[in-house]
């Protein structure tokens, strides 16, 4: 009994024993799977809505035969691209040695020709004196047919090109023993300083030459403007 004449309420457990109160979920807990759940629709709306369109079977089995195809084109590019590569290379190579195989010639054109114009020089002139002339010539007979090489020439003041021709009077002996002289079919010729002539005539009838006689005609006048007989090498 107290003091004074107040009484403390004594905790009387239960028939279960004693009761604990009942625990909370911490509310940092839901705010953080609060946030989870907001973050992943967040992600899930953006690509649905932003994001690249995701590619049906179909699709995607178009995709990787585009792809191999886009390979396979590379490669075959790559290929003829290499081989034309190889191909410039060979043709510049080529293309360098016949330059240089030009040059060469071009040289050897130069060195000639100024043989030839020393050639031509020293020449002895037609027996006739003429210019142009007939500086030098020679026959034989080859398979019925007369073959000739004529060397014309004029003096270097007259440069300008003389337009003439050439006729041919052969004189020779047939087959069945007799002898005859034709006159074979004339050509052109436009001379300038010189000019090496050579060639062949067919001969008529089985005619075997023994002496020619080349007349250098004017081709405007018709003027003989040079002639030379010469025999006919056996």
């Amino acid at each position: 009994m107290a003091l004074f004449g107040s009484k403390r309420n004594v905790f009387t457990p239960t028939p279960y024993g004693s009761t604990r109160r009942a625990r909370r979920i911490p509310r940092w807990l839901v705010l953080m799977l609060t946030g989870i759940v907001l973050g992943a629709g967040g992600l899930l709306f953006l690509q649905k809505s932003y994001g690249p369109t995701r590619l049906t079977v179909e699709q995607s089995e178009q995709l990787h035969y585009d792809l191999n195809s886009a390979n396979l084109d590379k490669q075959r590019l790559q290929s003829q691209l290499t081989q034309q590569t190889r191909d410039l290379t060979k043709t510049r190579s080529s293309l360098e040695e016949q330059t240089a195989k030009l040059a060469q010639a071009h040289e050897n054109i130069a060195k000639l020709t100024h043989d030839i114009l020393l050639f031509a020089d020293v020449m002895p002139a037609d027996p006739r004196g003429t210019s142009p002339g007939i500086r030098a010539a020679s026959f034989r007979n080859s398979d019925a047919e007369l073959a000739y090489q004529i060397l014309l020439m004029q003096d270097k003041e007259k440069s300008p090109t003389f337009q003439g021709e050439i006729e041919l009077v052969v004189a020779g002996r047939y087959p069945n023993g007799k002898n005859g002289t034709v006159t074979l079919p004339a050509f052109d010729v436009d001379l300038g300083y010189y000019d090496h002539l050579r060639g062949s005539i067919p001969l008529p009838d089985g005619l075997t030459a023994r002496q020619v006689t080349v007349r250098f005609i004017n081709r405007s006048t018709k003027k003989l403007s040079a002639t030379r007989v010469l025999n006919v090498a056996r």
